[in-house]
């Protein structure tokens, strides 16, 4: 048994007055990777600076106006990075850099040399505020603590003074989450006071979920909390960095920005350490699927993987949210069965507004194609099925007829798990479209009696066929060629059919557009029923192909 004795609940704020509840995600905040800081640090073989280089040229294009891209000060690779990003002017003049360092002043002049000729960054300071650390590992009390915060201050302070280019700053009290709200207010109060910010040249406060310790409504109390009580809010941008250790990431963000939160650090698909950091291409396809723009470029989701598989040598979790291969998949029957109706329904109302059953936005509008929607195995139905026929090849199976051959497929995946669409087209071609044994349909002459109809019968044809191999001819007449191939039938080969349903449609537009037509033919003496297909450019022949094909798996039932 779990030895859950162990662990103890981590307190939750006794805060009564909360407003987020009853608030609305409205905006993109403001975003920051940290790809090339909190993702590169967590990697198993980190990038060396050419893949660094590229990944930071993809955030551009991706939108982000700005991106940690390291701690310069702690390693001779960062700082090469950063000499490069500047020295060849790829930084442009809308993005921000930002760069991580301790509260050491060794450190942070180690920093400002490596931001030499940065028009604007962004000097993130942090030092660990929580109870835990301060017992722990620095032995420290809370003016002590305060004290390391306020003189790293200082001396970034100091050096932006004689700085050319903008410094902006920011200050993080590092395990937030495991930190007193009173003490995390002093300290960046203190912060702020030392740093004397004003509106229009602000700092950011920065408060991190370092490790996740409580369900996000509780982050989003301290973010409220700390909102409302921090002195010359005004002159603050309110940053959140959560990470992902309850699985709960993306919730403590979107919770954080319900109560007031301005800015959200994090990566893409949430690479971080342990657990990984929020992944912000979740939250950003969250917004947009609620018809949010997130502001940034992410309509090729597929380029996004390519990129980041490749520098980050981490592959995409299947199932991972709207980037998996899996996510915009069915393998449900009943789920298969109404993605089906929902995308019919969206073309023939015209819906301006994607509304599809399981799919709670467009593969298409993130690059995704309609291909993978639907996966056929053994647990398929008949709508799944169907929609593949019509999505993949433009054959819009009677609705009768999706039971029918749904069972085929469904034998087919018994045997050998998944199907893909070309074995299922396969399927139906050898099912229907080739069923062409023992009655072969050859040729046929229709001609309009006129005036020399007689019992009401308008129409005569001659049809060549082959029997087992042996070619016959028969003459009937009858309502219309379809009638009158079903008499011939009766008539030569004693076989007493009733039509129960015919529908057809054309496979594509254009003037040799083929047709296909369906016939629900019925056995009177068996009472089997069946369907049969048949293709043609002319309507009547594709009419009777189908008639065929139908005699042919009832003759074989």
């Amino acid at each position: 048994m779990l030895n859950y004795t162990r662990y103890c609940k981590n307190p939750v704020v006794d805060y009564p007055e909360r407003e987020w509840p009853n608030k609305e995600i409205e905006k993109a905040p403001i975003w920051c990777s940290v790809d090339l800081r909190d993702g590169n640090q967590a990697l198993i073989d980190p990038m060396v600076v050419e893949e660094k280089i590229e990944m930071f040229q993809f955030l551009v294009d991706l939108g982000f106006k700005e991106i940690e891209i390291g701690f310069p000060a702690a390693s001779q690779i960062e700082f090469d990075f950063l000499r490069q990003l500047i020295d060849r002017k790829m930084i442009p003049d809308d993005v921000v850099v930002q760069v991580l360092v301790q509260c050491r002043e060794e450190l942070i002049d180690r920093t400002f040399e490596a931001i030499e000729g940065c028009k604007q960054a962004v000097v993130h300071i942090y030092n660990s505020t929580s109870t835990l650390q301060r017992d722990v590992v620095f032995h420290m009390d809370r003016e002590h603590i305060i004290d390391i915060a306020v003189q790293g201050t200082r001396m970034v302070k100091e050096r932006a003074k004689s700085f050319p280019g903008k410094i902006i700053l920011e200050y993080s009290p590092e395990s937030f989450t495991g930190t007193e709200l009173d003490f995390a207010l002093d300290i960046c109060n203190a912060v702020q006071r030392e740093w004397q910010p004003t509106p229009e040249s602000p700092m950011i406060v920065n408060l991190p979920s370092t490790v996740e310790m409580n369900t996000p409504n509780v982050y989003a109390d301290q973010i409220e909390w700390m909102i409302k009580h921090l002195e010359n809010r005004e002159s603050l941008i309110i940053s959140v960095h959560p990470h992902n250790d309850r699985g709960t990431g993306v919730a403590s963000a979107e919770l954080a920005l319900l109560a007031g939160a301005d800015r959200v650090e994090g990566t893409l698909f949430g690479n971080g350490e342990r657990t990984g950091n929020v992944d912000i291409l979740n939250i950003a396809y969250n917004m947009f699927s609620q018809g949010i723009n997130p502001e940034l470029n992410i309509e090729h989701v597929n380029d996004i993987i390519e990129i980041y598989e490749r520098c980050c040598k981490i592959p995409i979790h299947p199932r991972h949210p709207y980037a998996g291969k899996l996510v915009f998949t069915a393998f449900s029957g009943s789920h298969q069965d109404a993605i089906n109706k929902g995308v019919t329904a969206m073309k023939e109302r015209n819906n301006k507004y994607w509304q599809v059953p399981y799919l709670p936005i467009d593969p298409a509008d993130i690059g995704r194609q309609y291909e993978p929607i639907v996966r056929i195995n053994s647990q398929s139905g008949k709508g799944g099925v169907a929609f593949v026929m019509d999505t993949y090849f433009g054959f819009k199976l009677p609705k009768a007829m999706h039971k029918e051959f749904a069972k085929v497929i469904q034998k087919l995946s018994e045997k050998q798990g998944e199907v893909s669409p070309e074995q299922i087209m396969e399927a139906f071609r050898t099912e229907y479209l080739d069923k062409k044994e023992p009655i072969h349909f050859r040729s046929m002459k229709v001609d309009d009696l006129g005036e020399e109809a007689h019992e009401d019968f308008d129409t005569k044809v001659t049809v060549v066929y082959t029997d087992h191999g042996m070619e016959k001819t028969f003459q009937a007449t009858g309502n219309g060629p379809i009638d009158a191939v079903k008499r011939g039938l009766a008539l030569d080969l004693g076989m007493k059919v009733k039509i129960l349903d015919y529908e057809e449609h054309a496979l594509q537009s254009g003037s040799n557009s083929q047709a296909a037509a369906y016939i629900h033919l019925l056995d009177s003496e068996t009472g089997n029923i069946t369907y049969g297909v048949g293709v043609s450019s002319n309507i009547t022949r594709a009419s009777v192909r189908a008639i065929f094909s139908a005699v042919n798996r009832l003759e074989l039932g």
